[in-house]
């Protein structure tokens, strides 16, 4: 089995997961979608909301029409 027929969904979310995420994508692995947790709210009052780098990652991945995500309580 060569590494473009395998179908990989990515589960992570500190910063650390990112490196593997993007050996993954940069090996050329099809990496179909990513799991991460849901944004965390950040400041005095909460009402910013921070994504995980992990999201971030897979965000601006998927601005070239690469990945697709999808946070940890929507499936």
């Amino acid at each position: 089995m060569k590494k473009e027929d395998l179908r990989i969904v990515y589960m992570g979310t500190p910063d650390f997961a990112v490196e593997s995420l993007r050996a993954l994508v940069e090996g050329g692995y099809n990496v179909v979608g990513v799991i991460t947790m849901p944004d965390k709210p950040m400041g005095r009052h909460g009402s910013v909301l921070q994504p995980s780098a992990v999201k971030q990652y897979a965000v601006s991945y998927a601005a070239g029409g690469g990945l697709e995500y999808a946070p940890s309580g929507n499936f």
